[in-house]
């Protein structure tokens, strides 16, 4: 699978572990850094990468900030990006299962970096249920467009 990645100078860590484990997992990465712990504006980085699945050079991304509320505030704002603030297995494997979330923000002051692989690989791994949960993504789709 191919996958965006971002960050701001809190998640370069844990977004550089992640990617290095992605890319040993077969998977195809595209890193928009941050590349240094210098303060930066995650909006940003979060646009790069959530650009990258809007476009189809990604089919999904990962979004690391110090929270992981800045990034998914800023990745909601985009048509067709649904992000997910997740902290446990349980919420990424049913975002993807109910939501079809294609953006995964962690926080790196919440997480460890084994629950955040964790999280991740789970998120990766669950695939969308579709059926009755398309319905609800369709009105999703209706809200976006009266942006």
């Amino acid at each position: 699978m191919k996958i965006a990645f971002a960050s701001d100078h809190m998640g370069v860590a844990l977004r550089e572990q992640i990617v290095r484990i992605a890319q040993e997992h077969g998977h195809e990465c595209l890193d928009f850094g941050t590349k240094t712990t210098d303060r930066c504006d995650y909006p940003e980085y979060a646009v790069l990468a959530c650009k990258a699945v809007q476009n189809g050079e990604a089919e999904r991304a990962l979004l690391i900030c110090g929270s992981g509320v800045g990034m998914s505030i800023a990745a909601g704002k985009l048509n067709g990006i649904r992000p997910v603030l997740t902290m446990d297995v349980h919420t990424a494997r049913m975002s993807r299962r109910h939501n079809n979330t294609n953006v995964l923000c962690l926080g790196s002051r919440v997480v460890g970096s084994d629950l955040a692989e964790t999280i991740f690989f789970e998120w990766l791994s669950s695939e969308y249920e579709g059926g009755r949960h398309q319905r609800r993504l369709d009105m999703i789709g209706v809200l976006e467009e009266g942006r």
